[in-house]
């Protein structure tokens, strides 16, 4: 796989929502900072990116792989009741991938998350037993 872009630069939104746990070899693992919700985002470091289709066949397939692979590390970690895996961007273009597991007691459930509830921060503890997972 090429090296990812070195003028990849992540959009403001994610760098003021967002806790950086990893690199991986293409994406970089996000954590949203509301703990209502397991709530992580995969961000390609290829500089503008908007949608899946515009990375090379190559670079499709790696996220793809990395999705599942955070997917299945939501699964073993949390037991969600559903996992929901979404590329979106109406608000940030930037390309990123939402992986949000869900569960029948959350606050939101069984209707989205966005703007549902204030973000409730993690503390510096959650997000070290966070960050050991990566």
């Amino acid at each position: 796989m090429k090296n990812t872009d070195t003028s990849f630069s992540l959009a403001p939104e994610l760098q003021r929502d967002c806790i950086e746990l990893a690199d991986w070899p293409l994406c970089k693992v996000l954590l949203m900072n509301d703990s209502q919700y397991p709530w992580f985002i995969l961000v390609p470091r290829v500089a503008d990116v908007k949608e899946i289709i515009d990375l090379s066949e190559e670079l499709q397939i790696t996220l793809l792989q990395e999705s599942g692979k955070l997917s299945k590390l939501l699964q073993q970690v949390f037991s969600p009741d559903k996992l929901n895996v979404a590329a979106l961007g109406n608000m940030v273009p930037q390309l990123h991938v939402h992986h949000i597991a869900r569960f029948t007691t959350d606050p939101a459930w069984p209707a989205p998350i966005w703007g549902k509830l204030p973000a409730v921060p993690y503390s510096d503890e959650q997000i070290e037993q966070l960050r050991a997972h990566f």
